[in-house]
């Protein structure tokens, strides 16, 4: 349980810079203005998300394996 609040607390900090730099909207580079302007910023959002859910599965699934092996021995 300490774990999942370590890592919850870990991206809720991460969400706070991410909303802190969108606030300096106009400092963006011109390839943030193209790929929102053709619709790509989508595609770009959809793989981070994935990549991010994929992670965050694998290491949930890791943790259950360890706690299996903790509680045989």
């Amino acid at each position: 349980m300490k774990k999942i609040k370590n890592i919850l607390s870990a991206i809720f900090t991460l969400m706070s810079f991410v909303a802190f730099s969108q606030s300096a909207l106009d400092n963006q580079p011109q390839m943030a203005d193209d790929f929102r302007a053709n619709g790509k910023i989508y595609v770009v959002i959809t793989v981070i998300a994935i990549i991010f859910i994929c992670l965050a599965a694998y290491l949930v699934y890791i943790d259950l394996k360890l706690r299996k092996l903790e509680q045989k021995k």
